[in-house]
């Protein structure tokens, strides 16, 4: 794995949020060794398995875009209840193991102090760094939540959103433009099944079989990995050229057309959003600059201030 980036973003010590306070240094006398335990299990865990680093990304995104960063998407289904990890959207979610193996070690050292949604969240920034992206500080205090419902997955932004639906759904959640077009960029780390983007590939159109905005020599590789039928389910592509990496080649990608995902190739060719695609296809530094940002303001959705800590992140106390 690559070795933490030497950049590092500085944050205001607390942001106020629905009435709950998060902070810098949280944990630092109740559970002054939990970001070492974290960042230990994670970096064990993608070493054995280089998937993770994406999928806990992808889980942060999901789970703060569901009724904010309360690790719901964590929770496991019962009897009674269909919980979101068990929604469409949310069927190809991984690695949820080793949340669990970083919460049962913090619970030997710090008993039940340390949430299952500040887990995901440094999770996500150390899987970051770890892959030669941005570090960040991670403002700490969430709370876990207590329910958790398949059906509200349907309010997850689809890979086959334009800009406009894309925007709407960023801003429900008090995200901006700018936010959008860098939260994307979490994409450079990252798989896709053909599910997901065979629309574009074939049928497309009354005009057009294949959508005219991905590039020719692209879409026939693409095709080839996908054929119509498919019978390989573990079938896809990867979401940039350097998928192990956390680069701004994914934005490199969608301006010659090789956006995997509509909502991806979509950013480009709007004007709210196409000239912060160039940018940050020009520029790595700003991309890590601004993801990073964003990446604070994503985990400060929702933020629950009457919440519990969870003895264990699959299941309410």
């Amino acid at each position: 794995m690559a070795p933490f980036t030497t950049i590092v973003f500085l944050v205001l010590l607390t942001v106020p949020l629905c009435s709950a306070t998060l902070g810098v240094q949280y944990y630092d006398q109740t559970c002054p060794q939990a970001e070492d335990i974290i960042y230990q299990t994670i970096r064990n865990a993608s070493i054995y398995d280089p998937k993770v680093p994406a999928r806990i990304l992808r889980m942060f995104f999901h789970d703060c875009f569901i009724r904010g960063c309360d690790a719901s998407v964590l929770l496991d289904s019962t009897p009674g209840n269909k919980a979101e990890k068990d929604g469409p959207p949310n069927i190809s979610l991984g690695a949820f193991y080793v949340l669990d193996d970083a919460k049962t070690t913090l619970e030997k050292a710090c008993p039940t102090t340390v949430s299952c949604a500040d887990i995901l969240a440094i999770a996500a920034r150390d899987v970051v760094a770890m892959s030669g992206g941005p570090y960040w500080n991670v403002l700490k205090g969430r709370t876990d939540g207590r329910v958790s419902r398949a059906n509200e997955t349907v309010n997850l932004p689809a890979p086959s959103f334009n800009t406009s639906q894309l925007v709407q759904s960023f801003a429900n959640r008090g995200l901006g433009v700018k936010d959008l077009v860098a939260l994307s960029g979490g994409h450079t780390l990252g798989f896709s099944h053909c599910s997901s983007f065979e629309p574009r590939l074939h049928n497309f159109s009354s005009v057009h079989d294949t959508d005219p905005t991905l590039n020719a020599v692209f879409a026939q590789t693409l095709k080839q990995k996908c054929p119509k039928p498919n019978k390989d389910r573990t079938a896809g592509q990867f979401l940039d050229t350097t998928s192990s990496v956390f680069d701004n080649n994914y934005y490199k990608q969608i301006i010659t057309g090789k956006g995997v995902f509509a909502s991806d190739q979509s950013l480009l060719n709007d004007y709210k959003t196409g000239w912060i695609v160039k940018s940050f296809a020009n520029d790595q530094a700003l991309f890590f600059k601004e993801f990073a940002a964003s990446m604070i303001k994503l985990g400060n959705v929702g933020v629950l201030e009457k919440g519990e800590v969870r003895f264990n992140c699959r299941a309410i106390n």
